[in-house]
């Protein structure tokens, strides 16, 4: 059996990794394949609750995203062994008392604030606790899902105002996040990521539409993603980035 090839060589190997909603469907899919990545050391899971895995490179680590003090806490977890890569593979769309609006008649203000936090602030925390720890020399990267429903620019068809706006937050928090840390880390980026629509319960109640090809595996995704930031450079940061590397306007 050959040695499995490394995906990642934008990184100065070996490196670890963080990842934020590890196990989530699509987060999950990016532990696993930055797991098995010869060119990273370690991944570590976070997650509300600790989780098991398989493989021995992988640290699982509970915290709570909509609490800064448990973010803090799992930055101090991780300074032995400071991230190259943070992955924000968080959000809420839809839940149990949660749909995204159709109208402005079905506002309401604790359900927005509930999806601003998980979206938006909770992402925000973890570049505020972690990109102290990137290394100084070298290429390092932080992350968050943001999804094109957030560019304003683009936005033809109405509704879905908390998630719209959440993104669109989520984006600004990206960009000027982006102008800071270029001014203490030259070769790190702050970036959003659009994943295309994957097929986890996130996405479930809205498939209907989607062309043929184009409704991707929570591993396929975390693939294309993990491919477009191997390709960044700094001049990419503070942009959001499609699945397929094209740019989603703001």
């Amino acid at each position: 059996m050959t040695a499995a090839t490394p995906s990642l060589t934008s990184f100065p190997a070996p490196f670890d990794a963080v990842v934020f909603g590890a196990t989530g469907g699509l987060g999950r899919a990016f532990v696993e394949a930055l797991a098995g990545d010869p060119a990273v050391a370690t991944v570590t899971a976070v997650s509300r609750r600790a989780a098991t895995w398989a493989s021995p490179k992988v640290v699982p680590l509970a915290a709570d995203l909509l609490e800064d003090a448990s973010i803090a806490a799992a930055a101090e977890a991780c300074r032995a062994r400071p991230p190259r890569l943070v992955i924000v593979a968080t959000g809420v769309l839809h839940g149990e008392d949660l749909r995204p609006e159709k109208s402005l008649q079905e506002l309401d203000p604790a359900k927005l604030a509930r999806v601003l936090a998980i979206n938006a602030i909770g992402p925000a925390l973890v570049i505020k606790h972690f990109a102290p720890l990137l290394p100084r020399t070298g290429k390092s990267v932080i992350s968050a899902l943001s999804a094109r429903v957030g560019s304003i620019s683009d936005n033809r068809l109405g509704g879905w105002y908390a998630y719209r706006a959440s993104k669109a937050a989520l984006n600004q928090v990206v960009r000027t996040a982006s102008i800071e840390l270029a001014r203490r880390w030259r070769e790190a980026c702050v970036v959003g990521l659009h994943p295309g629509t994957v097929a986890t319960p996130l996405s479930e109640p809205f498939r209907g539409n989607v062309a043929p090809g184009k409704l991707f595996t929570a591993s396929q995704s975390a693939a294309h993603l993990l491919a477009v930031l191997d390709r960044l450079a700094p001049a990419d940061s503070g942009r959001c980035f499609a699945w397929d590397g094209s740019v989603v306007e703001p």
